[in-house]
């Protein structure tokens, strides 16, 4: 499947879903606290998206996804289920929001500390989006798509970190997962990789883990993605538009200064 250009109008429909993507990370945030089921979280989320947005929230029964949130905790990559297991204080989580608004996806995520986290939770979770940032700042027309993996694999081992590589980003838009993949780290192939061009959507969502990069998913529910060593594990996400002169994070929160 080819990467899809983006004409003006769905330029504007990804605006306006990025930031109702967005808009509900801003809502969740007073909610996420110790003693706060993740079920609870995705009820208020479900109930936002819904009522508040007039939105579908895009991961509840995709390909069998029973919740309309994802909530990763601590060893948790990705793909967290919301349950009634209650944030306990020191935990950090990642909570992955995507809305669909007009036919068109807004994908986005960010990580949150329950109380007062240690250092090394402390530590990921800045390392995690100091990567993202990394590979945002290189998105414009001319750049090789893989030079946003060297970057983002080069700072996480930097800082002895691995980047997980079963997992990427992806481009989006009327698709929830389109072409191209982004890969957060450097496959020795990135004078192979696509061109940026204007219009081009996709998301950058970096999984960086303290430990090793290998990861295993559940066999009892098929979805939560862990650690192999069981070490922390964080993630952040935007969707970016390719412009004329260089890209727009289409998912930027205001507590966001870039």
């Amino acid at each position: 499947m080819a990467i899809t250009i983006k004409s003006s109008s769905e330029v504007e429909k990804m605006r306006i879903a990025g930031r109702l993507a967005a808009s509900v990370l801003d809502m969740i945030t007073p909610h996420v606290a110790v003693g706060v089921t993740t079920e609870h979280l995705d009820q208020i989320c479900h109930k936002f998206i819904v009522d508040e947005l007039d939105a579908i929230p895009a991961p509840l029964n995709y390909h069998g996804f029973p919740k309309s949130i994802c909530t990763s905790i601590n060893n948790v990559v990705c793909h967290g289920i919301p349950s009634e297991k209650k944030l306990k204080k020191g935990d950090i989580i990642n909570i992955d929001i995507t809305v669909i608004k007009n036919g068109y996806h807004g994908d986005t995520s960010k990580m949150f500390i329950v109380g007062k986290a240690n250092v090394k939770a402390t530590r990921i979770c800045k390392i995690a989006q100091e990567c993202m940032y990394l590979g945002i700042d290189l998105v414009k027309p001319g750049t090789h798509l893989g030079e946003i993996g060297q970057v983002i694999g080069a700072h996480a081992h930097s800082q002895h970190c691995s980047v997980v590589r079963d997992y990427c980003g992806h481009g989006i838009g009327q698709g929830f997962h389109e072409e191209p993949q982004v890969l957060h780290y450097d496959n020795g192939k990135t004078k192979q990789s696509p061109i940026l061009e204007p219009g081009m959507t996709f998301t950058i969502e970096p999984m960086i883990n303290l430990g090793n990069y290998q990861v295993v998913t559940s066999r009892l529910d098929g979805w939560t993605v862990t650690t192999k060593d069981r070490s922390l594990s964080a993630q952040w996400e935007h969707t970016i538009l390719v412009t004329e002169t260089g890209h727009e994070i289409l998912t930027l929160r205001a507590e966001e200064s870039i």
